[in-house]
């Protein structure tokens, strides 16, 4: 019962109603928050001035809402009554629900009377601090209105029913505990709200102060009050009015208003309208039970919201990690190569530092023999050697000069990191689509079948946030056998022709993207037609066909055979349907069969081997295959006569009827493949085609005996 305590408060004082108040708009007030928020009204807005210009329809009189300013959640907090020079502009307040309430014009009177008694200024107006309806009071004043003695009684339940200890009722903020209660004021006090708010001096001395515990029993105790009558406040409510839709006396009935108004007994009425309560909240109890369990199915998605983030995240951290690793890796390996480009150059350096050192100090002490060898002053001596020493020096000299005094290795790193690639990489790198796309839904009141199509649409769920890149629709055989693709692409209707007739096929839809495929979706059963519904097809007949009645009759311009075929094919089930002949002229030939779609057009049906026909005269007919005739037959057609064409695909049997009457025996057997209706015939010969037609009788009474 903790939902119902806000229900139970008044959204001006914010605490439990006390004598609370019906308002015409069905919103309730304490009798005393009621008198503080009313307003004084200009003399012309009142409802005496306007019942005299015939502009009042009611006792109560709505202001007219271009005369306010009414409140919303955008306004800033301040309103006027606008053209009331009573009302000065004062800044409205908020109650504790939250509620905005407007202040009185002036502070209420000092005096602890009941709201009842005391005076209501004339020309009052009250404004609903919830629906801000306003409207204008007549003579009764507040008294005008009903007190809801039903909500007095819950609150009396509701507060009976809590076992905790009583609580102040004025204090502010946290509610201290009752100390006494006021048996006159029905009030709970704590022991400085009763020094501050009910002083024992004046009339209030007179009061008496009970504990709060004696002061519950009292009130429990305490008999109901019986409701009276608003107009007649001796008389009780008896009646129920209809039209006005409220409870009234008999005195009411006898010189009132509701006179001549529809009245029921308010017992009925009380029972009728329980039972109407009752039903009402078996449908809210029903929402309020969805939305318990779909606040449960929110609150899982929170649970499952956090588990799917901390997956997520050690993932991240995961796959950042491996990435790191990886950049390590190879910055080890480079530097590994950067190491070995260094030795290889500390190498070369040494090595030549080495062999010119060694070439420097052998030309050196050359240099120092010659110096010697110049001092001596034998030139015999001399000469002997100075050839061969003269040598060795151009020699040296030679060794020089040939790139040894370059070196063989720069200082420079002949190596470039190219990162900028890798660094663009880190900079793109961001979440892409990792998951397939969500199951999509058949559209059922979309979803049709005509003769031997289906028609199917589907959406994706409101709430799917994976884009589908295209569908791919399937459908089994129609005998309950294997599903096979039919449809794949980005268009969310698709249409198959060419079903079985009166056959049941299995669909279902799944979704695709890059990631890969949804699961699919609920499989939606479709019934084809029992019988075929078509007419002649201009596009595949012959240029000398002449077509009219909608296609369902045609005739020929040649004194040639010419070919139309029928728009529909068949290549299972049991079907007929029945030619009339229209016109009649100089006893031609007409062909009435089956054919393949790539029949000959020109010739008369039969000649060749795509075509199955029985060709008749006015006197006898035969049938025709592949340009050979057999079972010549008594009997021919004349002008109104019927033809009936019969293929029945499931005995592979085609056979023909004129009249009604079976033409000869069964024309042709082991028919099977894909046939369409066909015709041959000139200009002496008009037809019209009559579909959807049942099997006849007697022979749907033959197969089942066979």
């Amino acid at each position: 019962m903790e939902e119902m305590e806000e229900e139970l408060k008044c959204p001006v004082c914010g605490s439990f109603y006390r004598e609370p108040i019906i308002l015409p708009c069905s919103h309730n007030l304490c009798q005393a928050c009621a008198r503080n928020i009313l307003v004084q009204t200009p003399e012309s807005e009142s409802p005496q001035s306007r019942r005299a210009s015939g502009s009042g329809v009611s006792d109560y009189d709505y202001l007219d809402l271009d005369k306010m300013s009414l409140y919303s959640e955008a306004d800033s907090g301040y309103g006027s009554y606008g053209g009331f020079a009573s009302a000065p502009t004062t800044p409205c307040q908020k109650s504790p629900n939250g509620v905005r309430v407007f202040p009185p014009a002036m502070p209420p009177p000092a005096t602890h009377l009941s709201p009842a008694l005391a005076s209501v200024p004339r020309n009052s107006c009250i404004t609903c601090p919830q629906c801000h309806r306003s409207l204008i009071l007549d003579d009764r004043g507040l008294r005008g209105f009903p007190k809801n003695r039903v909500l007095e009684g819950v609150i009396d339940r509701y507060q009976q029913s809590k076992a905790a200890a009583l609580k102040c009722q004025l204090c502010e903020k946290a509610p201290k505990e009752a100390t006494v209660m006021c048996e006159q004021c029905d009030v709970f006090y704590c022991d400085p709200c009763r020094l501050r708010c009910h002083p024992p001096r004046g009339p209030l001395a007179k009061h008496r102060l009970v504990p709060p515990a004696q002061g519950r029993v009292s009130r429990r105790l305490s008999p109901r009050k019986v409701s009276t009558c608003t107009d007649h406040e001796l008389e009780n409510h008896s009646m129920y009015c209809v039209q006005c839709k409220m409870p009234v006396c008999y005195q009411c009935l006898e010189e009132g208003k509701h006179s001549s108004h529809e009245v029921k007994a308010l017992g009925a009425m009380w029972k009728l309208h329980k039972s109407q309560l009752s039903q009402a909240l078996n449908g809210l109890s029903d929402r309020a039970k969805e939305a318990k369990e779909f606040l449960v199915q929110l609150r899982n998605m929170v649970q499952q919201i956090q588990e799917n983030s901390v997956e997520f995240e050690a993932c991240l951290v995961a796959q950042c990690d491996a990435l790191i690793d990886a950049l390590n890796r190879r910055k080890a390996q480079l530097l590994a190569r950067v190491n070995k480009e260094h030795e290889h150059k500390l190498k070369v350096v040494r090595d030549q530092i080495s062999h010119c050192t060694v070439k420097l100090r052998q030309t050196t002490g050359l240099m120092e023999y010659c110096l010697e060898v110049i001092k001596e002053n034998d030139p015999s001596g001399f000469l002997q050697i100075s050839d061969a020493l003269i040598r060795r020096v151009h020699l040296t000299e030679d060794q020089w000069g040939k790139g040894t005094l370059t070196p063989r290795m720069t200082t420079d790193f002949d190596l470039s990191l190219d990162n900028s690639p890798l660094l663009q990489s880190i900079h793109q790198l961001d979440f892409v689509q990792v998951k397939v796309p969500a199951t999509p839904i058949l559209q059922l009141e979309e979803c049709c079948t005509h003769n031997n199509s289906a028609t199917l649409s589907w959406k994706q769920p409101p709430l799917s946030t994976v884009p589908a890149e295209g569908y791919i629709l399937e459908l089994d055989d129609g005998n309950g056998g294997q599903f096979r693709e039919v449809y794949v692409g980005k268009e969310t209707m698709c249409t198959v022709d060419g079903l079985h007739f009166n056959s049941t096929y299995n669909a279902r839809v799944k979704a695709f993207n890059k990631t890969g495929v949804s699961p699919y979706s609920k499989t939606l059963v479709l019934q084809t037609s029992e019988v075929a519904w078509f007419a002649f097809d201009p596009g595949s007949a012959h240029s000398d066909i002449i077509f009219s009645n909608d296609n369902l009759t045609v005739t020929c311009s040649s004194y040639d055979d010419r070919v139309v075929l029928g728009k529909t094919g068949f290549s299972k089930g049991v079907h007929y349907w029945e030619l009339t002949v229209d016109r009649y002229d100089n006893h031609p030939d007409p062909a009435f069969g089956v054919a393949r779609i790539d029949v000959m057009k020109d010739v008369m049906l039969g000649k060749d081997d795509k075509a199955w026909a029985m060709y008749v005269d006015n006197n006898r007919s035969w049938f025709m295959h592949n340009n050979s005739h057999t079972n010549r037959t008594e009997g021919g057609i004349t002008k109104g006569a019927t033809v009936g064409v019969l293929l029945d695909l499931n005995r592979k049997t085609l056979t023909f009827f004129i009249n009604d009457e079976q033409q000869g025996p069964i024309a042709f057997e082991n028919v099977e493949g894909l046939f369409f209706p066909a015709v041959s015939l000139n200009r002496n010969v008009q037809v019209t085609l009559h579909t959807g037609l049942p099997v006849p009788d007697f022979y749907s009474s033959r197969a089942s005996i066979a």
